[in-house]
């Protein structure tokens, strides 16, 4: 069996910025907030981190104050994916060279690629870094799915671990979990399917849920592990609304105005994605209230 990089609840961290770049200051505590709040492990610089509109100095600014915050704590993972194969290997090197525990490598976006250039892709990347990589399917932003058949024949690479599934397709997990088993582990790429992908023996999610509430999606997970179902069944209808509400725009225009009224300073997003739309930002507030 591969190495597990984390079970549980990883959090899709956003990434508060400021005049000079990286908010490190807030974001150390934003980190130990997650950590001390019971999260399985974080992803840093991942779409909800917005990745694509970060510089390479924002970015290992990034990622080295999670790794120096954790310290070892819970797993560190790097989203580094891209649409040129060359950045996205010189990327995940530096990511394994500043200590990351793993990478998350979403696939290549606007060349849509072929089943056999997403195989030769990926291929390429774990030949160059030694560290477990986890695929990110979600086609709704990227225009590419990684079909089961793929997801098969990427299994067989020793440090290609798992699956971050944002398909929405339901039928698609089951048909990975069917062909790949324990040579790739799957994880939720979506809140609202959190539960359904873990009764077809997904080990957890990465959320953007939990950016907000780190211990009450932690616990869908665990009591789902601890067969509490009923538990579990009941935190993952209860937040569906919310849920809802956090991406009645596109993440993270609503996440982070939800970290902003929680009272973290996350500022808005940057462009080209904007300040959230006030009469969703009422209703997404209202939710939250449920739940503060």
């Amino acid at each position: 069996m591969k190495k597990i990089l984390f079970k549980g609840c990883g959090t899709a961290l956003c990434t508060p910025f400021d005049e000079n770049g990286v908010n490190i200051n807030e974001f150390k505590k934003f980190i130990n907030f997650q950590i001390e709040n019971g999260v399985d492990a974080l992803i840093v610089c991942g779409t909800t981190g917005e990745s694509s509109t970060m510089t390479t100095k924002e970015k290992i600014d990034a990622v080295t104050c999670a790794i120096q915050t954790s310290n070892g704590r819970i797993p560190i993972i790097i989203g580094t994916g891209g649409n040129n194969t060359k950045t996205v290997i010189e990327n995940s090197k530096l990511a394994e060279n500043l200590g990351a525990d793993g990478i998350l490598v979403v696939t290549p976006y606007y060349n849509k690629c072929t089943q056999n250039g997403l195989i030769e892709h990926y291929t390429q990347i774990a030949l160059n870094v030694s560290i477990p990589i986890i695929l990110y399917n979600v086609p709704s932003r990227t225009g590419v799915n990684i079909e089961p058949k793929t997801c098969f024949e990427l299994s067989k690479i020793e440090n290609i671990v798992a699956i971050k599934e944002a398909s929405g397709n339901i039928s698609q997990v089951a048909e990975i979990a069917n062909l790949c088993g324990d040579n790739l582990f799957i994880y939720s790429g979506n809140d609202d399917q959190i539960l359904p992908i873990l009764s077809l023996g997904g080990i957890g999610v990465i959320s953007v849920l939990s950016n907000i509430l780190p211990k009450y999606t932690h616990n869908i997970v665990n009591s789902f592990f601890d067969s509490n179902i009923d538990a579990s069944t009941k935190l993952q209808l209860d937040a569906l609304p919310l849920i809802k509400s956090l991406f009645s725009e596109v993440n993270p225009i609503p996440v982070k105005c939800a970290l902003n009224t929680l009272g973290f300073d996350f500022g808005i997003p940057r462009l080209p994605l904007t300040k959230f739309t006030s009469d969703k930002e009422i209703i997404m507030k209202k939710e939250l209230k449920n739940f503060i």
